[in-house]
């Protein structure tokens, strides 16, 4: 089940349980604004390439827009559509005064150089200047995007409209980006596990965790956990799997995949199959990597007792229904993974102050925003008699609907 079908899914349950009108409901899902764009560029041998760049503006009830810019070679329309729709119930979920979007490029990034890719942004950031903005649509790094992109699209959004920090994050430092930015979600990640297992009086030391993907969130998730005294007893990555029912050492790993571009010939562990990785025994799975990875075919096959999304919708419906049968606990995306979008919050609020905080107020914030957001999903499932998928879509449905009634816009 693609992204979007999934995510229609969830909004029409959700929409149901609230009670809300049928035109309010349709008014919802129907995005503010399409955006696509030719971005012609010379190349660096002189001649002349054409890329397709577009932006989905979801909702902006709430606030701003708020989503990434990814560089992707298959961009599929129904998926950013998706992810646009995402945003908006992650960042009321989140409780953060943003509405959703996502964008991005058709492009290889890797077929381009530096200086392609920096004529490729600027010519990109010329096309939608004025339709993105502080407060109107704030982008971030996605797929294939990073800190350098966010400064050439500041760099040339200035151009026109002066000297404009906020208008993205996930800026490098040194142009107003803020500390923490980096680590947040996997910061998020470990915030919201610790939410969840206290409800059900456990802590995080001496749990045993499989963490699939070991990119940015998965090793920040690792690093985190393991030095709060959870075991991280499997971890893959595209190059490989590896074991180690006494645990994995996560700083000689993070050396190793540094300087071997993965986990992949680590001899603090066995290496396994990667596709055996979910089905790995443990108290805690924690997908970090793609969507759908958890399916009909391997649902019945999980042994841990919860399921933290750390990546974005890497469980399909028909898992859902399986695992909450044999009593799996499953943290959702929306919820679990918003530790960069509220700490993304942060940088825009301290380049709109011109004041920036250091790490430890930065943390100390997420830490309350994770552990609210815990309790409002938590309120969400008592209220609505259901599970925290629905607590969480439900929560943040509500408050979307609930804006848009107040600004007279329902229709």
């Amino acid at each position: 089940m693609n992204a979007l079908v999934a995510t229609n899914r969830n909004f029409k349950l959700a929409a149901r349980l609230l009670g809300l009108d049928s035109k309010l409901e349709k008014s919802l899902l129907i995005p503010f604004r399409e955006i696509k764009v030719e971005c012609t560029i010379p190349k660096d041998d002189g001649t002349l390439a054409s890329f397709v760049g577009f932006r989905v503006q979801h909702d902006n009830a709430r606030g701003p827009m708020k989503g990434g810019i990814r560089y992707h070679p298959e961009v599929d329309p129904d998926e950013v559509n998706a992810l646009a729709q995402l945003m908006t119930w992650k960042t009321a979920v989140a409780n953060i005064p943003y509405g959703g979007a996502k964008g991005g490029i058709g492009c290889n990034p890797g077929e381009l150089s530096v200086s392609e890719l920096e004529r490729l942004t600027r010519v990109f950031t010329q096309k939608i200047h004025d339709l993105i903005g502080i407060h109107t649509d704030v982008p971030a790094p996605d797929m294939g995007t990073g800190p350098q992109t966010m400064a050439w699209i500041l760099d040339e959004y200035s151009k026109f409209h002066g000297y404009s920090p906020a208008v993205v994050t996930g800026k490098p430092i040194d142009l107003g980006g803020s500390l923490g930015r980096d680590a947040a979600t996997g910061q998020g990640v470990l915030f919201a596990t610790e939410a969840l297992l206290n409800e059900h009086g456990k802590t995080i030391s001496g749990q045993r965790f499989v963490i699939q993907g070991f990119g940015n969130v998965g090793a920040w998730a690792a690093q985190l956990i393991s030095e709060q005294g959870g075991k991280i007893v499997a971890i893959s990555d595209i190059t490989g799997a590896i074991k180690n029912s006494k645990g994995i050492d996560i700083p000689s790993l993070l050396k190793h995949a540094k300087e071997h571009k993965g986990v992949k010939g680590f001899h603090g562990g066995d290496p396994i199959d990667p596709k055996s990785i979910l089905v790995e025994d443990c108290d805690i799975l924690i997908p970090a990597a793609l969507g759908g990875v958890i399916n009909r075919e391997n649902a019945n096959d999980i042994k841990a007792k919860f399921i933290i999304e750390a990546a974005n919708h890497p469980t399909d419906p028909e898992a859902d229904e399986i695992l909450s049968k044999k009593g799996v606990v499953i943290l959702p995306d929306i919820y679990a993974n918003s530790g960069g979008v509220t700490v993304s919050y942060f940088e825009w609020v301290q380049n709109i102050q011109g004041f920036m905080w250091d790490e430890k107020k930065v943390n100390c914030e997420l830490k309350n925003y994770m552990t609210n957001g815990f309790k409002d999903v938590k309120e969400m499932c008592k209220t609505h008699d259901c599970d925290l998928r629905m607590g969480a879509f439900t929560l943040g449905v509500n408050r979307v609907a609930r804006a848009t009634v107040l600004r007279g816009w329902e229709a």
